[in-house]
């Protein structure tokens, strides 16, 4: 009784939201390595030519941003910056404007630019429409399915509530009644020369089971970017358990050395973390908030970081903020985005993440089959 009433949530849950959860697991498999085919698609707006010729010390950052700018619409504005120590590569500076009440991905961004500036000569590489940005539009069909985020954000986040029970109810499905050889044969294994019915069935049971937990973790890790009320519950109660004091850190003296506060910031940072793979810059141009710079330590990585936080005032470190000094909670929600697209072990969880992400693609097309198959015989049966 249970499984039947089981298999029928399982079966309209899966009607519901199949075709939200193929593209979302679709564009999943893109955005795994959505860094690494950009660096190689585009190599001329990520890397400087001949970098040894290039002299070794960087325009001022508050330079470059006005030299982006003029490259600019009027009006449009640079509000971000991605700095990359690495001697051979371009700054990327971001000018974003957005319109969160659009319905459709036509509309919400109000201009997107990406600027891709040589720091080294001032040199505008590219200047590039990211809002018509391949990996754009594949990033945003991910999100939000296109639809704003508005509306997209509460479609696909439903939809992964749903996929998130489908895979806890497709475990108690797939549990054999009686754990014999023969079934547990059938149960672990694809048999490739049953008929096109039994494979399909074999293809959507075992490769279910298979991808069960790196699909709850893609369905957990999903609920945390599409509601920040979850976010926030998750980190809370995962802090709550955590009792053991974190230190203090202690904030350096930064010696004013230059003429703003954001070039003097930024010549301090890179200099402590001259190794580190990039740093990230949301400009602010309130002076009464903190200029905050942002380090990730490694490749591909947003969960190992250091977080500085600048007073525009009197250029001095208000705040510091690094990954090995969090709480449980705020730990965990910190490598949200490492573990959903599997960067959080490098290549290979990549690549697990990759086909872990195909094969949930593949489940709303099997479960379908199914359900077509079990429909045409009872159509047939009334007949």
């Amino acid at each position: 009784m249970v499984k039947k009433k089981l298999l029928w949530l399982h079966k309209w849950l899966g009607l519901l939201s199949g075709l939200v959860v193929l593209i979302v697991s679709l564009t999943g498999c893109l955005n795994v390595f959505q860094d690494e085919l950009q660096l190689m698609t585009h190599p001329e707006k990520f890397f400087i030519e001949k970098p040894n010729l290039q002299p070794s010390k960087t325009i001022a950052l508050c330079k470059l941003v006005s030299i982006a700018e003029k490259k600019l619409n009027p009006g449009e504005k640079i509000s971000r910056v991605d700095i990359f120590p690495q001697e051979n590569r371009t700054w990327v500076f971001r000018a974003i404007k957005t319109n969160k009440e659009a319905f459709f991905y036509s509309d919400y961004f109000t201009y997107y630019k990406r600027v891709f500036v040589n720091p080294y000569t001032g040199n505008v590489q590219v200047v590039e429409n990211t809002k018509t940005n391949f990996f754009q539009i594949v990033l945003q069909l991910h999100m939000n399915l296109l639809l704003g985020q508005k509306y997209g954000h509460v479609v696909v986040g439903f939809s992964t509530i749903f996929f998130a029970i489908l895979c806890l109810s497709g475990i108690v499905l797939w549990w054999p009644k009686k754990w014999k050889p023969k079934t547990i044969k059938d149960s672990f294994s694809i048999n490739f020369k049953a008929k096109s019915k039994r494979l399909n069935y074999d293809l959507h049971n075992v490769l279910g089971f298979y991808s069960l937990l790196v699909a709850l973790l893609f369905a957990f890790t999903g609920l945390v970017f599409a509601f920040p009320a979850f976010k926030k519950m998750v980190s809370n109660q995962l802090n709550a358990l955590d009792s053991k004091e974190k230190q203090k850190l202690s904030l350096p003296f930064i010696p004013q050395t230059a003429t703003t506060v954001l070039d003097n910031g930024l010549n301090y940072v890179l200099a402590q973390h001259s190794n580190a793979d990039q740093l990230s810059i949301r400009i602010q141009k309130d002076i009464s908030e903190p200029q905050d710079i942002q380090v990730r330590i490694e490749k591909n990585r947003t969960g190992v970081f250091y977080w500085y936080y600048f007073n525009q005032k009197n250029g001095q470190v208000e705040e510091l903020k690094t990954s090995d000094n969090l709480q449980l909670g705020s730990r965990v929600t910190s490598l949200n985005y490492d573990l959903h697209v599997g960067s959080i072990g490098g290549i290979y969880t990549k690549i697990l993440a990759f086909f872990a992400a195909l094969v949930c693609a593949s489940l709303p097309v099997t479960g379908f089959i199914i359900w077509l198959n079990k429909y045409k015989k009872s159509k047939l049966k009334r007949i």
